[in-house]
């Protein structure tokens, strides 16, 4: 408990420093470092061998977030400069590229590398740090200073942190029923509802918050939009949360990895952020445009 007690209090310090920072590069830089951390412990829980595989699937997660947006490196690198960047080759032939690459490093070594390794890394090092990538999509939605993106990023985190605390305590309070006791035998249905609740709550409280207090005021339309959104995202959120385990399962592991100790890898801590940053984009682009 003293363990997790001081890895969560570490934690909030680099949040602190993160949202102190988001305007500058250290923001996407630790989104990136995290992106690459988790894409790493997928393959290596995956057992993926290949030294190749391994080390390209790793930095391709670190660099898939900082090409998340035009502004993201403001104000070192100006926004129409980093644009032409980003525009000088199509997205989709850097995944063409890493499709081949893999297959490439598969065939060369195929004695130990199967068609599910190649898989396994292609979902690691592409599709999973396209979630962090969202980070900064959302930090830059409406415009770089505008915190009306910061506010968003924030309401998907705290669906998120607020329904898997909720979550935990009203199962220990409440917990009867099992809601899924093959995957997750400590989950309940009673402690979903109460982590829906939890996440429902802390966002009206944040949203109040942001109101009172924010530049770009929310309107009442999307005020609406968000709070009847919120439990569907919570209910996603579990999913997320259910999704790992179903993977540590299916890897025969505990956690992730070991770099947050008492909280297991970045992959503990964010799967089901992976879940409510998407869908919460998905509500901002309805609500923006």
């Amino acid at each position: 408990m003293k363990q997790r007690l001081l890895t969560a209090a570490g934690l909030f310090v680099l949040l602190g420093l993160v949202v102190w920072q988001i305007y500058t590069p250290l923001f996407i830089v630790v989104i990136a470092l995290f992106s690459a951390i988790a894409a790493n412990e997928i393959m290596h829980c995956a057992k993926i061998s290949n030294k190749f595989i391994l080390v390209a699937g790793t930095i391709v997660g670190f660099i898939v977030p900082l090409l998340s947006s035009e502004s993201i490196f403001e104000p070192f690198v100006p926004t129409y400069t980093y644009l032409k960047f980003l525009n000088l080759i199509p997205k989709a032939v850097y995944i063409i590229v890493i499709v081949i690459a893999f297959f490439l490093a598969m065939l060369k070594d195929y004695e130990h590398t199967k068609f599910e390794d190649v898989a396994m890394a292609l979902v690691a090092s592409l599709l999973v740090p396209s979630g962090f990538a969202l980070f900064g999509v959302m930090r830059d939605l409406t415009g770089y200073g505008n915190q009306l993106g910061i506010y968003l990023l924030f309401y998907a985190l705290i669906t998120a942190l607020g329904t898997d605390a909720g979550a935990h305590l009203g199962g220990v309070k409440f917990g009867k029923t099992k809601m899924a006791p093959k995957i997750s035998p400590k989950k309940t249905i009673e402690g979903a509802v109460s982590g829906v609740i939890a996440g429902l709550v802390l966002n009206v409280i944040a949203m109040v918050l942001y109101n009172r207090l924010g530049d770009f005021k929310l309107t009442a339309t999307q005020s609406t939009v968000l709070l009847v959104a919120e439990p569907f995202i919570a209910f996603f959120s579990m999913m997320g949360d259910l999704t790992a385990s179903v993977l540590k399962r299916n890897f025969g592991v505990k956690d992730f990895g070991k770099i947050f100790p008492g909280h297991g890898g970045v992959m503990d801590r964010f799967d089901s952020s992976l879940f409510t940053v998407p869908l919460t984009y998905a509500v901002a682009l309805f609500i923006v445009g």
